[in-house]
């Protein structure tokens, strides 16, 4: 199975795998300082605590060896300013984005620049030929990452539960097909 990078480049910050329990005090301070930020949107964050961090990273292990989920933290001069991630798609050949950053590190363009090393990242795996971002409607700002990035929404869906407490219920599906590779002809139909 060809998998992604584990060490992403992006000038001044870099995306790298997680590390496992190595990972454990970094991740828990990063969430901690970032709990407040991400309780509005993300569910998740009432049940956290070192337990369910240290869960998360063995589960992470498990899910980059099955190829399900490459998760990667963001780091700026060694230091963890957020998390993203690639999983499974609800069809086979379809993957998702996700993101979050430490509320110091937001408006810097650095979520915008993390995802886009993750869509060239995963369009380089031959058999990944659309990405997917989703956020609750409600979360104007999350729009912004896909757009900036030329994705298009395609649909609007009921979200699964648990909702995040701000959101509306109703997630946005922005999607992004592979390009076409260079020098590929299209066949317009005439």
């Amino acid at each position: 199975m060809v998998r992604p990078r584990q060490l992403i480049e992006c000038g001044d910050f870099v995306l790298r795998r997680l590390r496992g329990q190595s990972d454990l005090a970094p991740a828990c301070t990063l969430i901690e300082e970032s709990v407040d930020h991400l309780r509005p949107w993300e569910p998740w964050v009432e049940g956290h605590g070192e337990e369910s961090t240290r869960e998360f990273l063995a589960r992470a292990e498990a899910k980059w060896v099955s190829g399900d989920v490459y998760n990667y933290a963001i780091a700026k001069d060694g230091t963890l300013v957020g998390m993203c991630q690639s999983y499974r798609g609800p069809e086979p050949h379809g993957r998702r984005l996700g993101y979050w950053l430490h509320p110091a590190a937001t408006g810097r363009g650095i979520a915008t620049r993390a995802a886009a090393a993750l869509v060239t990242e995963m369009f380089a795996l031959p058999d990944v030929e659309y990405l997917e971002i989703v956020h609750d409607a409600a979360n104007v700002s999350s729009a912004a990452v896909p757009r900036r990035l030329g994705f298009t929404e395609v649909r609007r869906e009921q979200a699964p539960r648990p909702t995040s407490p701000a959101g509306s219920g109703t997630g946005v599906v922005w999607r992004l097909d592979r390009p076409a590779p260079p020098g590929s002809s299209v066949d317009h139909g005439w």
